[in-house]
This record gives C-alpha cells, structure tokens and sequence, in this order.
C-alpha cells in the first residue's frame, strides 16, 4: 500500500470513534485531512466540529461541517489528529504543520485524543523527526540559544519559497529543533515549556493519545495507552 492508502485506511478507521450528535476535535495535516473528507460522509451524525488551524477550518466549511470556536465548547468527546513521530507509550512529535499550539490546546479539552497514522510514524525514540516549537518573534534568538544548550540543532522555519520565517495562525515563529533523542519526553516538554518566549513545544507527552491507529500493509493495527 502507498502512504496516502495507509493514511485513507487509518482516517476510515478513525470514524468508529467519532461520538453521533456531539461536537468534535479535529487536528491538522495530510492525514487529517483524509479524515475530514471521510467525516463529511457521516456530517449528519455530528452536531459540528472544532478546528485546531484556519486550514482544517476551511476543509471543514467546504464540506459544509459547522465550525465552532473553542470557546464555545465546554468539553469534546473526542479529538482526532496525525503525528509526526509517537512511541508505543503514546508520547508524539506532532507541528510538522505548524499547528502544534491550536492542536495542543483542542486536544487538551477533549475526553479521548485519538491518533492515526501510517505505521512508519511509529519509533522507538522521539527525535529523528526535528522537534517544532513556536515562539514569540521577538524571543527567536534567545529561545535558540537555550535550545541549544540541550543538545538539538535549531533552525528557524522559513516560509516557502522565502527567507522570511514562517509566521503561524498565532503569529508565531517555528524553531525545529534537530539532532535529539527524546528518552523522557515528559520531562522534556516540562523543560521547554518554562523557556520564556515558547508558545508551545510539538511534544505531546504530558498529554498524550489514548488510542493510535496505525495503517500497515496487512490492515489498521490499534494500541491504547
């Protein structure tokens, strides 16, 4: 199976787990938008969904699912969302797409997070996909230095095509931060998390999935954490 028939499997398997009349999370990334396309087959069933960036927001729109502001939600059955890396303990990388801060905080509210993904995402060490952190602009260089002290090599993102930094939906700038080997993640995303400047780090280890779906050539394999 290619990449994009993995993802379409984990994305079609990822429907069992939405909850019928309620509103729910939905992440950002090519996989979640394999997602979004299967859930606009079921849209009658949902009441709407929260949108963790402007990208999914629009997908959603144009599959006529309402789009609610999370401050208009008080809890979330569910929320559904890719990863760049994530370890059989269900700690990930996740803000290859630059969402990492809207994803944090939409799963963050939600009662189940739950991850799909091809099953190359799948690592026995966080790391070897460069771990995204956004931060203030004005603090870019001064958070890169303290990066650096941990052993990474961060590299601001650029915008496509540009010399210009990448400005997220926040107006944030991504440092991804390469060269590490994540053995305690939780501890880790506690660390960068007190660096003055950070918005967020793409660590999802203090809250992590609770359920993976991973797509292999023999079927969608499920590991709950």
């Amino acid at each position: 199976m290619t990449q994009d028939e993995l993802k379409q499997a984990v994305a079609a398997a990822a429907i069992a787990y939405v909850v019928d009349g309620e509103i729910i999370g939905v992440g950002t990334g090519s996989t979640a938008n394999f997602f979004i396309d299967e859930l606009a087959k079921i849209k009658h069933r949902i009441k709407g969904a929260v949108a963790s960036s402007e990208a999914t927001a629009a997908r959603l729109r144009g599959h006529g699912i309402d789009v609610y502001a999370l401050n208009d939600v008080a809890a979330l059955a569910v929320y559904i969302d890719g990863a760049d890396e994530i370890t059989a303990a269900g700690a990930m990388i996740k803000g290859g797409g630059a969402a990492l801060t809207r994803e944090k905080i939409v799963a963050s509210v939600a009662a189940k997070f739950v991850c799909i993904a091809d099953g190359s995402k799948l690592v026995d060490t966080l790391g070897a996909f460069a771990l995204p952190v956004e931060v203030l602009p004005m603090a870019r260089a001064a958070v890169m230095r303290r990066l650096s002290t941990l052993g990474g090599q961060p590299k601001l993102r650029l915008k496509a095509g540009s010399d210009a930094g990448f400005i997220t939906d926040n107006g944030g700038e991504i440092i991804d931060v390469a060269g590490l080997s994540i053995t305690d993640p939780v501890a880790l995303e506690r660390e960068i998390n007190q660096i003055p400047g950070v918005i967020a780090v793409g660590l999802f280890a203090l809250r992590g999935a609770d359920v993976c779906l991973l797509g292999a050539g023999d079927g969608v394999r499920t590991l709950t954490f």
